[in-house]
């Protein structure tokens, strides 16, 4: 079952976030291996699934700072080599997300390694970042995924977190088009920052205006005001609330984790029987 699968069959997905360490060639990095950084992966990804998490979202945070665009080649095939190692060993819809906005990169990833989705940060419309300015390429991309792996899932950001949009349409305006123009499977709205929570009011209004659209919560997330956002959205992407003192770098906490993926399964039943 793919994630979308997953969606429509249970109503509201958590698809938590496998935060890497810095890889291969990355300033930030040392000299304990690449067995070291898979087996940590490893370790992170069996306690997502033991939680009953629905999907799990890797990601290269500890590359920063990040390339535009493009990644070198030692980061795309480390990242293909894990997600085929933890893909082998962990039976649930997987997905890569290579910062800032490696999208074509992302896929071939993807493609290759046999894992099931990718996050867009930036699939349409142009923003300025730390990293300067990056434009969508939704044209090319859709186009490679059609030609190389159709049944890849595209989740896309709208109004991504760390940027300004130089394009600054109504942020409904700019869903919609992710959606019909763009061709993204779900879109994705977050805050401005890692961790910190949406506008709820935004999401209301986005989940009123388009009624049949997927979209998740991209960050934020956490015990107190999950309620609220699974009564608009379809479901969250939430890494911080899961790590020992709500600390992106920290570790992912046991506890923390199950907590959480309880509530949320709580949530999710009441949802589907009000």
């Amino acid at each position: 079952m793919d994630l979308i699968d997953v969606m429509e069959k249970r109503g509201k997905v958590m698809i938590a976030v496998l935060h890497l360490p810095p890889l291969p060639g990355s300033p930030r990095g040392d000299d304990s291996g690449f067995e070291t950084i898979y087996q940590g992966a490893l370790a992170d990804a069996l306690l997502y699934r033991d939680a009953g998490v629905d999907a799990i979202l890797v990601e290269n945070h500890g590359d920063a700072p990040f390339f535009k665009e493009e990644n070198p080649p030692e980061v795309r095939t480390a990242a293909g080599i894990l997600l085929d190692r933890i893909r082998r060993e962990c039976s649930l819809p997987l997905g890569l997300n290579l910062l800032r906005n490696d999208a074509l990169g992302a896929l071939g990833v993807v493609a290759a390694s046999g894992a099931d989705f990718i996050r867009v940060n930036v699939l349409t419309g142009v923003v300025a970042t730390d990293q300067g300015i990056v434009e969508g390429r939704g044209a090319e991309l859709m186009r490679r995924r059609k030609a190389l792996c159709p049944r890849v899932k595209v989740l896309a950001d709208v109004d991504v977190k760390f940027s300004s949009p130089l394009y600054h349409p109504p942020l409904v305006t700019a869903a919609r088009s992710t959606i019909q123009r763009g061709l993204a499977d779900a879109v994705i709205l977050s805050g401005q920052a890692t961790g910190e929570a949406v506008d709820v009011q935004q999401l209301e209004d986005l989940r009123h205006q388009l009624p049949t659209a997927r979209i998740l919560v991209g960050s934020g997330a956490c015990m107190e005001n999950l309620e609220s956002l699974l009564s608009h959205a379809d479901g969250v992407i939430v890494g911080s609330a899961l790590k020992e003192g709500g600390y992106v770098e920290a570790p992912v906490a046991p506890r923390r984790l199950r907590a959480f993926a309880s509530l949320f399964d709580e949530l999710r039943n009441r949802c589907r029987n009000p």
